[in-house]
């Protein structure tokens, strides 16, 4: 392959981690804390990937911002116990496949890596370090250094520090928030099928294919590059 740079971002949970044991405990420790009855399981797993304050207003429509605030700031208290504990357990896994994809890719010099996260970046920077990707991901967008998703900012922002033009850019995401992002910033959206939004949610969102597999993935993008650039 040659020709310009190419730009793939990522989502993270739901995307390339398995992380909804996590999210669905912290979130319950946040409720508890504050006194309140945990939502349901859909609801949480519903609004993944969307920054805390705007979660937290999904899922506590009825909650002032004072109360919403202290929930998030109890979410990210019960994140940090989780995975700072002795025992606490491993770290949230990799879906199947998609460490050995992330290493192909890495290891192509006209391909670069990013994330655009509702993670925050320290949260982001410890899941890099486990799993050792830290040299992976030439560009890293959170939560906490931009505005939630859909709101294209954090693309923008990895296209303006990597300098590829947003034709030549792709961003893979579970959820519809990642797709409206994506076309919002004005380029390909892929979705896939293993995390938190069905399928059909992903294409009515905007999504040029959902893939059900790594390998799937893989595909994808030698398609779409082999037929656009």
């Amino acid at each position: 392959m040659s020709g310009p740079l190419r730009l793939v971002l990522f989502d993270v949970d739901g995307t390339l981690v398995d992380s909804q044991h996590a999210i669905l405990a912290a979130m319950g420790e946040a409720f508890a804390a504050c006194g309140l009855a945990a939502p349901a399981r859909e609801a949480v797993l519903s609004i993944v990937g969307l920054s805390l304050p705007q979660a937290m207003a999904r899922l506590a429509p009825e909650a002032d911002d004072g109360l919403r605030g202290r929930l998030a700031d109890a979410y990210r208290e019960a994140f940090f116990a989780q995975r700072s504990a002795p025992g606490g357990g491993p770290p949230s896994p990799l879906f199947p496949g998609m460490r050995a994809l992330l290493d192909d890719l890495a290891a192509r010099p006209e391909v670069l890596l990013g994330v655009a996260t509702g993670k925050a970046r320290r949260g982001l920077d410890h899941l890099c370090a486990v799993h050792g990707l830290e040299a992976h991901f030439v560009t890293r967008q959170t939560a906490d250094l931009n505005p939630s998703k859909p709101h294209p900012a954090m693309v923008l922002a990895a296209l303006a520090e990597t300098g590829v033009e947003p034709r030549h850019a792709v961003m893979v995401g579970d959820t519809t928030f990642d797709v409206e992002m994506a076309r919002a910033a004005g380029v390909r959206a892929i979705g896939v099928g293993w995390g938190y939004h069905d399928g059909a949610a992903l294409a009515a969102a905007g999504a040029e294919r959902v893939v059900a597999s790594a390998p799937e993935l893989r595909t994808a993008f030698e398609q779409i590059w082999e037929a656009a650039w």
